[in-house]
């Protein structure tokens, strides 16, 4: 039985030594006998990076997506087809509420629809038998998802409400892959253990979306500690000034572009 996990970083916003960065992420993660391709970043890039990495996207077994945002879904129309998987909100149009610049996926449900197996659900959904799409995460915390810069066409608040992620069953507890974590990590994390039963959270990985040093930083921060989290990865949409507080309280590593991560 595979025990270790393998994630491959085929784009992030910071690049590596040979390896080029746009702002978006993409993950290859191989385990439990499966390889799956994490969100795609906003360009043909991670196929790029992946030829580099000898990676071998070819023999994917699904694509799964983690919210319908131009920097973790444009990639797909850079893609043959194949299976897919995500929150049937992904296809909406949506845009930065500052400047009305276009934020959604370039593709229509329609095309992605004509393109790829598609499967949307807003229920867990099991990817394998010890990984796990989360579907739509429930907001619990008072400190997570209380505000937003996007917005609809019609001009209302978008919150993301698409925005999803995986948990993946280790033998040393959970490990949980964000794109982004517009749901919040904390509420993330406690969906994933709720769905799952295990308790222990072994690590997390992905954008965060936390920019600066306030509540939402702090508390996430308290949690992963008060769990004994002994991987934290932040990376893509985590900001400076809340990388250095992770910094601080775990020592992190700089994610960077072809970084590959067994553990």
């Amino acid at each position: 039985m595979q025990t270790q996990i393998k994630i491959s970083v085929l784009t992030d916003n910071h690049a590596g030594s040979f390896f080029p960065a746009e702002h978006g992420l993409s993950y290859l993660i191989e385990y439990d006998g499966k390889k799956i391709l994490f969100d795609t970043g906003q360009s043909d890039m991670f196929l790029r990076n992946a030829e580099k990495l000898n990676a071998g996207l070819d023999n994917t077994d699904m694509t799964v997506l983690s919210h319908g945002h131009f920097d973790h879904g444009n990639g797909l129309a850079f893609l043959p087809g194949g299976k897919l998987v995500c929150h049937p909100g992904c296809f909406v149009r949506r845009f930065r509420g500052q400047d009305g610049t276009y934020i959604g996926l370039g593709m229509t449900e329609e095309e992605i629809s004509s393109k790829f197996d598609l499967k949307t659900s807003a229920d867990p959904l099991q990817i394998s038998g010890k990984i796990i799409f989360l579907g739509a995460i429930p907001r619990i915390t008072d400190f997570e998802s209380r505000k937003t810069t996007f917005r609809f066409e019609d001009g209302t608040a978008d919150f993301v409400e698409d925005d999803s992620a995986l948990a993946v069953i280790l033998p040393e507890g959970l490990f949980i892959i964000s794109g982004c974590g517009h749901s919040g990590i904390v509420n993330t994390c406690e969906y994933a253990r709720k769905i799952t039963g295990i308790s222990k959270l072994h690590g997390i990985m992905g954008g965060f979306h936390l920019k600066t040093t306030a509540t939402p930083t702090r508390e996430t921060i308290k949690y992963l500690s008060e769990t004994g989290a002994k991987h934290v990865f932040p990376s893509h949409c985590t900001e400076l000034p809340a990388l250095a507080a992770f910094y601080e309280a775990f020592a992190i590593r700089q994610i960077k572009t072809g970084d590959v991560l067994v553990f």
